[in-house]
């Protein structure tokens, strides 16, 4: 049976128009997501972001790995809110996740902890349901990170040895902010030193000067991008695996 010109242009109207209803309403993108396997339902701490134990436990352990919005290792530490689309199962709201971790799926945006995927359900029996069907339909947009009682802060990354090489990662980014590079302050030459993006969000500098050391960090986000310098030095005895808080806030 052949259709009618008009029958055909509405056609080609909704055709055009599904895409677009993905994209637009209320700013959520449509993907699909799934889950890993873990033995506690927590994140991954070896997660290609560099985070260590924060990429297991930050936001309760809910946390994914990302593909697409990988975007190099800039696109660690977003957070983004995705939601379900089988109306008896999903919860309005969805699940709101912090970016740890790489990982490719089938056609799929997330691969979420079990504590994240758990969370798209209404309802502990809900979620059961969302976990059998392992690849879900969602639509997901990017949220600002709010981390009450944390300024930002720098870790030495583990992989770190006093005096010769030095690692770090920035944790506890707010807002809606990419961290795009990071500097050090050498003193006897009065300027700022590019430290290399090593991998995900580790950024490293071989044979850092000694003493005591002046970070910065790029952010990139709706207001531009911009320099952000810590009000707390690294110490000069600093080790494997210390924190120290910027006493910054981006929001």
């Amino acid at each position: 049976m052949e259709l009618s010109f008009k029958h055909q242009l509405g056609l080609l109207s909704v055709m055009l128009l599904l895409p677009a209803l993905c994209i637009s309403q209320d700013t959520f993108t449509c993907s699909r997501a799934t889950y890993y396997g873990s033995p506690d339902c927590y994140g991954n701490p070896k997660g290609a972001c560099g985070f260590g134990e924060y990429g297991r436990t930050v936001n309760d352990g809910s946390v994914a790995g990302v593909s697409r919005l990988w975007r190099n290792g800039s696109g660690c530490g977003a957070c983004y809110q995705a939601r379900c689309k089988i109306p008896q199962y999903c919860d309005e709201n969805g699940a709101f996740v912090v970016a740890t971790d790489y990982g490719e799926g089938d056609r799929t945006d997330f691969i979420m902890s079990p504590r994240a995927f758990s969370r798209l359900g209404r309802n502990a029996d809900a979620s059961a349901e969302l976990f059998k069907y392992g690849v879900v339909d969602i639509e997901y947009r990017r949220v600002p990170c709010s981390y009450s009682g944390y300024n930002v802060v720098f870790k030495v990354h583990e992989h770190s040895r006093n005096p010769d090489y030095f690692a770090v990662v920035v944790l506890y980014v707010d807002g809606t902010y990419d961290v795009t590079a990071v500097e050090l302050f050498q003193q006897d030459c009065q300027e700022w030193k590019p430290l290399r993006r090593a991998f995900g969000a580790m950024f490293d500098y071989s044979n850092p000067p000694s003493g005591e050391m002046y970070l910065r960090f790029q952010v990139s986000g709706s207001a531009g991008i911009y320099w952000v310098q810590s009000r707390n030095a690294i110490s000069s005895d600093w080790t494997a695996g210390a924190t120290y808080d910027t006493m910054v806030q981006l929001n």
